[in-house]
């Protein structure tokens, strides 16, 4: 040992003994702990190794009888930490738990010097590093006194205000332990917890929890308030994206709200947690959350009386394990500063020119560095300022500063490779095969609808010429995708002037105007843009079939498929490079489906993103799919077909019956008369429709009838009449010649080919609102707009017009009932200024000559509602069930306006409320668009289980095969029946089923009293009666009763 280094030895250790052992007054230690740190600070950090400085102070800590030697190593520490700086730091934090528990030493003097001297750590303290102090502040808030637990509150506060982005990230576990803290037993804890509490919760960064964090924090000090913070919780409409410090601030009230027994703080609890976790990005948030989480979901799964409330959990647990990484969990992958280390002393090793061998003292600050900089590479962090922050004030004793800034470029770039290597081998596979397709766009975004996120942070990679099938359920995004896009809304997405991207959708199929085709395109905004003239219009229009005569028909004239032909037209007017077709097989015949795919598959410089639940046309035509993925596209090479072989489970693109759940019909009410299946119950003989602005009959001379055991289906070419052919059996139109016949307590559900005109007129309503307006009055409000139900001036007046009666001149005012006669029914009319003793009854025949024959069709309406109505009154709950049997959730029935919903649900509302009055007959116009596989699966199994009748229009040929042996095949107005019902095996007696339970509006179930099947010997007596007086009975002939 040299002389000076035997010099520094002895001055050092004279200071030592006079600070902790000499020093009689604080002057005279706070001297010799600031000579001490100088001596240190111009020798060098290898002093507190070579002197033993810091096991000097800790040996001092200890003393348990001297409180000066205590107070003197406490005043040594804070001055090496404010004097010495920054490379004592890795050194300092050792002792730390030692200074803590002095925050509630006896004396107190060494408290107030414990508070000096931790504050001095925190000021001190690297913002990276307060990971590295956490363990230690967690363990005195366990094991601490109640002075240490205030003290660390206030540290907490400290580093908020200091590291605010680090806290953040170190929420989820900051959290518990000083929420626990916020029921100590000592009133000071309690309120440094609370003011601890709500200085970290502030750094979270989530504006939609943000105004709740008061109520957050108070809530868990008051468990009572649960319930209200919940119910605020629940109404908020969520939007940013939620990460792990949301998630940790709102753990306390959930799992509190998951313990309560009322189920409406139940099912609110469910509903936030499904909400949230939809905007979680990172399954590793969710994660660390599910052991917590998911058992008081099960619980409530498995214990909840409320079916909806079991639902709504099933729901949450569901959405809370799939962003977890569901079956496939995703490991966490941070890289940890072992590994970090070796390279670091590799680096060193080979840039150092200070070559001596790093001994025991330098691992301490080499681990620390590489602790720090672990917590760089996991968050992806490679900016060299924030790379020497963590690198050269521990690195500064030992390196000169050339070497300094060659170690931190060095070092980060070699960090930098190992998450380069995994994002390698993590992508390996997933890249596409190179198809010499010129790369159109290729870009990373999030889309969301409202409140609810859509896809987050995924990829769209598009090729020139590349046709993609865009895939995925009912309500996952595929419509407002394709919208964003082509309302220039998706994030890094090629601009419009880069990129023309033209979206064809439905808009035309309630267009009412007057225009021409012709003039419609000549009117077009987009084509009058591009100056396209006329001559080049109708030379499109020619090319898609559209000849001099279809050219010059009003657009309001046309049927679906043609309209759907104009918005294809217009599309290829515009010359796009990107064309997004929305469903462009629905209302197209065979014969136009195989021309878009001709016409698709002939553009090699056109990119298509098409959305179709027609399996066969995205065989012919796509080239690779996109699917929707737990809130990411994936994209596979090849048609469905390949898409499917990869993805087994997406073979409901094929098979109807390989759906993934079914739907449920009521089953149809009672009909006089009808005892078997067969017996025909609408009919329709010879029967013309023409079209006010159309030359000539829409349909010609069609005859048909059907029963409650048809399953027709009707097909034909776009334009043949098909949907003309329905409305005039239904009832939407009357008939310009022949007669329609159907049973006076006939009810039809009828689902019309442009199923939305229904809701346009509700959409800020609810599905379950929507319902309950149509049938409040117990007959059906659409069926009154119909033009059949219209009463004209002069058939008004015609009603008016005095009858002779018995005699007397009289005018009907109203039917008030109605009774079977021998052939059809008698109705008792009530007259003008007549008392109703003077009620007479009278022939449905003679009254249909008086012109009261829509009066006569409106009673009769209102009768056959009223006869499905008995056993199922209008509540909330029995609509909110009966909409769950055809596939619509309770949360988008009950609780989401009709606005919000996607195509395919809508569909299922307008089928849900034909079929609310236990409808006799089901006729469904093109039902197949918008519905996804597994929801015509779905709807294929309730159709063939359904005691009624089955019309159905579709050009989907699979959905047609499979459930309907009859075909009405329509071309050219005429109607050709082949596969009738004499050819079917049917039942020859009919039992219709009735409800068994009903529930009231206020959830009472009580059991339905069941019809008596066999007449009694008095009620025998009395038909025979009846019958011999020539009053009828119920075995009438299908002409006994005619409308």
């Amino acid at each position: 040992m040299s002389a000076a280094e035997a010099h520094g030895r002895e001055r050092v250790q004279e200071l030592l003994h006079h600070l902790v052992e000499v020093a009689t007054t604080d002057a005279d230690r706070k001297v010799a702990a600031d000579d001490l740190a100088h001596q240190v600070k111009l020798a060098g950090i290898g002093y507190l190794r070579t002197y033993e400085i810091l096991d000097a102070l800790s040996t001092a800590m200890d003393n348990k009888k001297k409180s000066k030697a205590r107070e003197g190593a406490l005043m040594g520490y804070a001055s090496l930490a404010t004097i010495v700086g920054k490379p004592t730091e890795p050194h300092l934090i050792p002792l730390l738990p030692k200074v803590l528990d002095l925050y509630s030493d006896k004396d107190k003097v060494v408290r107030e010097t414990a508070s000096t001297a931790g504050n001095a750590l925190v000021a001190l303290l690297c913002t990276r590093g307060i990971k590295v102090i956490l363990p230690h502040l967690f363990e005195g808030l366990v094991n601490g006194k109640w002075q240490t637990k205030q003290a660390i509150c206030h540290i907490f506060s400290k580093l908020a205000e200091t590291a605010p982005r680090q806290v953040a990230s170190s929420l989820p576990d900051i959290i518990p332990p000083l929420s626990e803290q916020m029921w100590d037993s000592k009133v000071d804890v309690q309120v440094a917890a609370k003011k601890a509490m709500a200085d970290v919760c502030s750094v979270i960064g989530n504006v939609d929890i943000e105004p709740f964090i008061p109520a957050l924090i108070s809530c868990i000090a008051k468990p009572e308030e649960v319930p209200e913070c919940t119910y605020k919780l629940a109404s908020t409409t969520f939007v940013a994206q939620v990460e792990a410090p949301a998630l940790a601030i709102m753990l306390p009230l959930l799992s509190r709200a998951l313990s309560e027994r009322k189920p409406a703080i139940l099912r609110q609890a469910a509903v936030i947690i499904d909400n949230m976790c939809k905007l979680v990005e990172n399954p590793l948030d969710v994660e660390q959350f599910l052991p917590k989480l998911l058992p008081a979901l099960d619980r409530v799964v498995e214990t909840a009386a409320d079916p909806e409330l079991r639902d709504r959990a099933t729901k949450a647990r569901a959405t809370l394990i799939l962003v977890g990484g569901g079956d496939e969990r995703p490991e966490r992958k941070d890289v940890e500063p072992d590994t970090l280390l070796s390279i670091l002393k590799e680096v060193i090793a080979a840039i150092s020119t200070t070559p001596e061998d790093i001994d025991t003292f330098e691992v301490v600050d080499l681990k620390y560095i590489c602790s720090l900089a672990a917590q760089l590479v996991n968050t992806r962090v490679y900016d060299q300022t924030e790379w020497r922050s963590v690198v050269e004030p521990y690195l500064v004793q030992f390196n000169t500063e050339e070497d300094i800034t060659a170690i931190v470029s060095a070092f980060s770039e070699r960090c930098r490779q190992l998450e380069v290597e995994a994002e390698k081998a993590k992508k390996k596979g997933d890249e596409e095969e190179d198809d010499g397709l010129p790369l159109l766009c290729d870009c990373e975004f999030s889309l969301a609808y409202g409140a609810l996120i859509l896809l987050t942070k995924t990829r769209l990679r598009l090729k020139r010429g590349a046709r993609y099938g865009l895939c995925g359920p009912n309500g996952s995004g595929k419509t407002t995708l394709m919208r964003a896009i082509a309302n220039n809304q998706v994030e890094n997405f090629p601009p419009p002037d880069v990129l023309k991207t033209i979206y064809v959708e439905h808009n035309l199929q309630g267009f009412q105007g007057a225009d021409s085709v012709i003039e419609f395109c000549l009117n077009d905004t987009k084509v009058q843009e591009m100056n396209i003239n006329k001559a080049e219009i109708e030379n499109i229009l020619e090319s898609v079939g559209f000849d001099s005569e279809r050219r010059a028909q009003p657009v309001s004239a046309l049927s679906g498929g043609w309209r759907m032909k104009l918005e294809l037209s217009r599309a290829m007017m515009l010359k796009a490079d990107i064309l997004l077709l929305d469903e462009p097989t629905n209302h197209l015949d065979v014969k136009n489906v195989k021309w878009l795919e001709s016409y698709l598959t002939s553009m090699t410089t056109v990119t298509s993103i098409i959305v179709s639940h027609d399996s066969s046309f995205l065989d012919n035509v796509a080239t690779g799919i996109i699917h929707y993925e737990n809130r990411k596209l994936k994209q596979y090479k090849g048609n469905l077909a390949e898409f499917v072989k990869v993805r087994p489970e997406a073979k409901s693109y094929y098979s109807l019956s390989e759906a993934a759940f079914s739907f449920k019909f009521p089953e149809p009410g009672f009909l006089d008369g009808v005892k078997s299946k067969d017996k025909a119950i609408l009919k329709m003989g010879n029967v013309s429709f023409k079209y006010p602005i159309n030359p000539k009959p829409t349909i010609t001379g069609v005859t048909v009838q059907l029963a409650l055991s048809s399953r027709v289906g009707c097909i034909g070419p776009n334009g043949a009449g098909k949907s003309t052919l329905i409305k005039v059996l239904t009832g939407e139109v009357n008939a310009t010649s022949g007669d329609v016949w159907k049973h006076p307590n006939l009810r039809i559900a009828y689902v019309a080919q442009h199923a939305f005109h229904h809701l346009e007129q509700h959409l800020d309503k609810t599905a379950n609102q929507y319902i309950q307006w149509r049938y409040q009055y117990g007959e059906d409000r659409e069926l009154l707009q119909k033009e059949t139900r219209q009463i004209s001036e002069e058939e008004q007046k015609q009603m008016e017009k005095v009858i002779m009666i018995e005699g007397e001149k009289r005018q009907i005012e109203q039917l008030m009932g109605r009774r079977k006669g021998k052939k059809t029914f008698d109705y008792e009319v009530k007259w003008v200024n007549k008392v109703h003793d003077d009620n007479t009854w009278m022939p449905r025949e003679q009254l249909e000559s008086l012109g009261f024959a829509k009066m006569l069709q409106a009673f009769d309406d209102k009768e056959a509602a009223r006869a499905g109505m008995y056993a199922r009154p209008l509540t909330a709950q029995n609509v909110t069930k009966h909409l769950a049997d055809v596939g619509l959730d309770p949360e988008f029935s009950t609780h989401n306006r009709l606005r919000g919903l996607s195509g395919g649900q809508k569909v299922k509302v307008v089928i849900g409320a034909a079929m609310w009055n236990q409808p006799h007959m089901l006729v469904l116009d093109e039902p197949t668009n918008y519905l996804d596989r597994d929801s015509l699966g779905a709807l294929a199994s309730a159709i063939k289980d359904y005691g009624g009748g089955v019309v159905i229009i579709s050009h989907n040929s699979d959905f047609v095969k499979e459930l309907c042996p009859e075909i009405w095949h329509v071309d050219n107005g005429v109607c050709t029946v082949t596969g009738a019902r004499n050819e079917m095996r049917v039942e020859a007696k009919i039992e219709f089923k009735q409800e068994e339970e009903m529930t009231d509006a206020f959830g009472n179930v009580s059991k339905v009293k069941s019809q008596k099947t066999k007449l009694s010997r008095k009620e025998k007596m009395m038909k025979a009666k009846k019958k011999k007086a020539g009053l009828g009975d119920d075995d009438d002939d299908d002409d006994d009763w005619v409308v």
